[in-house]
């Protein structure tokens, strides 16, 4: 049975901003996707946008009648309502689903939905408070971690690199992080070696510790 289920299907359970993002972004890449939504203004928000069914996914038949079991992952987008999410969380695991995600809003909530048997849950308003805290404070363009504190930035290179090859920085060895790639401006983006040259519009790739990140992104 399991080998038959299509690897690109996915079930998103809840049609709010996060679940409709994410249904939204998924049909448009392609990939089989039916949204749940049990609110039926949110469903004729969404009707026609994206394939969708109103349901109430808390119903365990209702999501067999959903064939919830030809899905190989499904999104509980449903966070506010903390009832309503650890139910569908554990019916999706009652059924077997082998790829359940879960949005949380604390890390109460989110050490529920792990117990009840979620593969990965997510912080979206907290993962965003923490990107945008990260911009806002310094030089920084983007900015994604990953975990145990290794993140990605995207940022302009400080003055003390102007002009320099990425192998005369010494970066790594000054700073403890390391220089991926180099964008310059109208340019495509080229991963960095020793020889790429570092321009004052240029932007960086930098890869590190999360911490080491924000020292060298502070620098003038």
């Amino acid at each position: 049975m399991a080998d038959s289920i299509d690897k690109d299907s996915v079930l998103v359970i809840g049609l709010g901003r996060f679940g409709s993002a994410l249904a939204g972004t998924l049909d448009h890449l392609d990939r089989r996707v039916l949204g749940v939504e049990r609110d039926p203004e949110l469903i004729r928000t969404w009707s026609g946008r994206i394939p969708l069914v109103e349901a109430d996914a808390t119903n365990p038949e209702a999501l067999e009648q959903l064939g919830v079991r030809d899905f190989h992952t499904a999104v509980v987008g449903v966070g506010t309502h903390l009832e309503a999410s650890v139910l569908i969380t554990g019916n999706l695991v009652d059924f077997e689903v082998p790829q359940i995600w879960a949005k949380a809003i604390s890390a109460e909530h989110g050490r529920i939905l792990r117990r009840i048997g979620a593969h990965h849950v997510v912080y979206p308003e907290y993962d965003a408070g923490l990107r945008v805290a990260h911009l806002v404070s310094g030089k920084m363009l983007d900015y994604i971690e990953m975990e145990d504190g290794f993140a990605i930035v995207k940022m302009a290179p400080p003055k003390e690199l102007w002009g320099f090859t990425v192998g005369q920085a010494q970066v790594r060895k000054r700073y403890g992080v390391t220089i991926i790639g180099v964008k310059p401006p109208g340019q495509p983006f080229q991963y960095a070696t020793d020889e790429t040259r570092i321009d004052p519009t240029d932007v960086l790739i930098v890869s590190g510790d999360s911490t080491l990140l924000e020292r060298f992104a502070a620098r003038p």
